[in-house]
């Protein structure tokens, strides 16, 4: 392998790596292939029944009849394709985004890639919570571990160590750092040798999908039966079997509800795409639908609510304060020097961290030249921030040859706690902290000790015997949307609730800011001392949770579940990762969150904009709310089609309805479904009612009855055109193609009042979308067309109308609107 120099690849070299060896993943693509869609499309049972329907008119010499539905066949089946592959390819777009990211070197500049683009001796750039995107060498390690649970089932952390330690593909880096040079990328690696694939994004099963597929079970059946009905009796009445067969196909194929399953996917992809052009990345497309039902939303505070722009505001020595804000390069007194050097040694070397990035900041403006800051010192030894103390230390090889130096930083108390400070001390210590979190700053505390060159190092922290210092005080601006996008939240009913491991008066300070209703705090010490059974109480009342240990994140999601709340969680870190996927919907911060995070979590924010949330929960309720639009509308244009079907042969009448009419009304329908009502901006005030109930059905009792009562309407108005025109003796072509023609077009203007489910006369055309009102146009269109071309108007049994009665039938239909918007009027849900 040839040695890579630690400038990493140059970019020429890396762009020739990717064209020789092919881009760094297991599955070159996800996207079903053409050939596999239009085997789909051809084995559902409409097209079945199209074929079949065929092969009966050719059995019954009418090749022509054949020859036109084979023909709407392909057309249909062509849209049909077209719109899987629009699906397809917004599901592409969200693999795309959503694939792992990774940091190199590429001409000794640290730059982030697509995951797919490393190559082979790429140098690779780990940190806590990255997934390793290729297998490689270490080059470097600083207390690395990783786990790698996913090659080998074992959940234990496996610690990495330079330079003869491996990573591989797949893992997860738990703790540390490391400089990886890639040894080998996609098909290549450990992952690949065993055949798994991380990018896949799938449809996951949800209550909203399982309540449409056994909407669509019951319909089928029911097709079934009733068609079964249709066949034997008009066999035993007419004594043609193939005729009998034909009125059954085209029944069935009135009842089936094909549209449903294909209306819910197409919804929520297409909702899934226009999040991501809002910087919303949607891992699971289940979590869309969800989003309009959310209760309660978890924020942390840091990176959430605030930028994570950490700088030093505040220096506290022996009681006095120093503001750091406007001090000139060297000005800071000698008083505080050693608090900040303490604070930069108890820091890791290259911190990720915002906080140790700005302490080394400020030690770089303030300290440089003096002897109070160490790059020759050697780190030994690092006891790291854990649960049960919130406070980390490093031991360092100095000049001294006697002793060796150790420095802390954490959590005040417990800092405090870690140089047993008599009571009075602390107590004005914590008062002082206590203070610095009033104004909103992140506080901690700074202490050191030396111990023996000679002797062993002490397995815990609380065995130096520390020197209390100083406090820090870290300031982190709010982001500027915040408190808009919070009031927004309170106007739909939606509760946010802050866990963060801050102090309790720092969350307090930023809740207050935020506009978010404070009050008290809860401690994770608090949350430890409650009994089991009093949590609901305090979790109904308490709006934030300070001091938080990551488990605890976890039991309060939970606890929240299990009171019925729908719960989003944001988080960014690997320690959040068990809390976002047990929450309904996790959020992870695209930039700033580690890649097991992103991975835990349902959308992935690209941008870190705290808006976004708001919106992506906007775009949930608007989906929905489309949806259960498109049901309305859908269920109401099969009853005429059912009606005309059925009723014709039960009463004795020449039958209207055969297979070409209903694969012209496919046309017609599905656009209608799939395109008009999903693009629909949906009606003012979403945001200000409360969030859907878990319990609530996508079709409730009223629209189930708004449904029935349009489709009957246009049922009636259908029927009573054939009829009438048949019994004042017009003959059946003529009053065939009158019926046909209101059906249609009745089906066109019910595409009006489904639009929005109010019944205001001005929300009829109020936003009505370029695309509605090209697919409005487009059917009456083809329906002039299939009733006035000589060709295709004897192909559908059709005769011209006199203009009179045209003009007439027309006017029914589209006058309807009338009707359709009392009927919304009439059934009307009290305030």
């Amino acid at each position: 392998m040839p040695d890579t120099p630690p400038s990493g690849l140059d970019a020429a070299t890396a762009a020739r790596r990717l064209r020789e060896d092919g881009p760094n993943e297991l599955a070159t693509s996800q996207r079903r292939p053409l050939r596999a869609l239009v085997g789909e499309v051809v084995r559902e049972p409409m097209f079945l029944l199209m074929l079949g329907s065929g092969g009966i008119y050719l059995a019954m010499g009418d090749a022509r009849q054949a020859l036109i539905l084979l023909g709407f066949v392909l057309i249909i089946m062509a849209v049909t394709v077209l719109q899987e592959r629009r699906t397809d390819g917004a599901l592409a777009e969200l693999r795309e985004l959503s694939s792992p990211r990774a940091l190199v070197l590429r001409g000794g500049v640290s730059q982030r890639i697509p995951g797919r683009e490393v190559v082979r001796d790429d140098v690779l750039l780990l940190a806590e919570g990255d997934r390793v995107p290729a297998d490689g060498q270490l080059l470097q390690a600083h207390e690395l571990s990783t786990d790698e649970s996913l090659l080998t089932g074992e959940s234990e952390p496996v610690p990495k160590q330079a330079p003869l330690g491996r990573v591989l593909a797949g893992t997860l880096v738990l703790s540390g750092q490391g400089l990886v040079r890639v040894t080998a990328v996609g098909a290549h690696t450990e992952m690949g040798r065993i055949g798994q694939s991380l990018d896949e994004v799938s449809l996951q099963p949800s209550p909203l999908r399982q309540e449409m597929a056994r909407l669509t079970q019951r319909l089928v059946f029911f097709a079934l039966a009733v068609c079964a009905l249709l066949v034997g009796l008009l066999w035993a009445l007419r004594g043609d079997a193939l005729a009998a067969v034909l009125a059954g196909f085209t029944l069935a194929m009135g009842l089936l509800p094909q549209e449903l399953p294909v209306i819910l996917i197409v919804f929520l992809a297409l909702a899934a795409r226009r999040l991501g052009r809002q910087q919303v990345l949607t891992r699971r497309l289940s979590a869309i639908e969800t989003l309009g039902q959310t209760t309660v939303l978890c924020v942390d505070k840091t990176g959430t609510l605030t930028r994570n722009r950490m700088a030093v505001h505040t220096l506290v020595v022996a009681g006095a304060e120093q503001a750091v804000g406007d001090l000139a390069p060297g000005a800071l007194p000698e008083a505080f020097h050693r608090l900040l050097e303490y604070a930069v040694l108890a820091s890791e070397i290259a911190p990720h961290d915002p906080m140790e990035q700005a302490l080394q900041r400020l030690a770089a403006q303030q300290l440089a030249g003096s002897e109070h800051l160490h790059p020759e010192w050697q780190l030994a030894r690092e006891y790291e921030l854990s649960p049960e103390l919130m406070a980390m230390s490093h031991l360092w090889r100095g000049a001294s040859p006697q002793q060796d130096v150790v420095s802390t930083k954490g959590a005040p108390e417990a800092v405090v706690d870690l140089c047993h400070l008599p009571p009075d001390q602390a107590q004005q210590v914590l008062q002082q902290a206590a203070a610095l979190a009033d104004r909103g700053l992140r506080v901690l505390g700074v202490a050191q000790a030396r111990h023996p060159r000679h002797q062993d190092w002490p397995a815990q922290q609380h065995d130096f015997d520390f020197e209390w210092l100083g406090l820090v005080g870290l300031a982190d601006p709010l982001r500027p949307e915040v408190p808009a996008a919070m009031a927004q939240c309170q106007r739909a009913g939606i509760r946010v609730v802050m866990i963060t491991g801050d102090h309790p008066r720092t969350a307090l300070a930023v809740v207050a800011q935020a506009g978010i209703p404070g009050g008290q705090a809860l401690t994770g010490d608090d949350l430890a001392a409650l009994p089991p059974g009093e949590w609901a109480t305090h979790l109904a009342s308490v709006q934030v949770f300070a001091r938080v240990k990551p488990q605890q994140k976890l039991a309060l999601v939970q606890a929240l579940q299990a009171q019925g709340e729908v719960v989003a969680m944001t988080g960014d870190g690997v320690n959040d990762a068990p809390a976002l996927k047990a929450a309904h919907i996790g959020i992870a911060m695209g930039q700033r969150g580690t890649d097991v995070a992103r991975e835990a979590a349902s959308l992935v924010l690209l941008q870190d904009d705290f808006q976004a949330i708001v919106t992506a929960i906007e775009r949930g309720r608007r989906t929905f709310a489309n949806l259960r639009q498109a049901m309305v509308y859908t269920l109401a244009v099969h009853l005429p089609i059912i009606g005309l079907a059925l009723l014709p042969a039960l009463l004795g009448w020449p039958l209207v309805l055969t297979p070409l009419h209903i694969a012209f009304l496919e046309l017609v329908i599905d656009p209608a479904c799939s395109l008009v009502f999903e693009a629909e901006s949906g009606r003012t005030g979403l945001m200000a009612q409360p969030p859907r109930r878990r319990t609530e059905a996508l079709l409730s009792a009223h629209a189930v009855r708004l449904s029935l009562l349009q489709g009957c309407w246009m049922t009636g108005l259908v029927l009573a055109w054939y009829g009438g025109l048949t019994w004042l003796g017009w003959g059946a072509a003529t009053a065939s193609t009158a019926g046909f023609m209101a059906l249609v077009a009745g089906n066109a203007a019910l595409i009006l009042p489904c639009r929005s489910p109010t019944g205001r006369w001005r929300d009829l055309f109020q936003g009505l979308p370029r695309l509605s009102a090209g697919v409005l146009l487009g059917t009456l269109l083809a329906l002039g067309l299939v009733t006035t071309v000589p060709g295709l108007a004897r192909a559908f049994g059709f005769a011209p109308l006199p203009w009179a009665l045209g003009a007439g039938v027309m006017f029914s239909a589209l006058a309807s609107l009338v009707v359709f918007q009392l009927n919304k009027r009439w059934l009307q849900p009290a305030a």
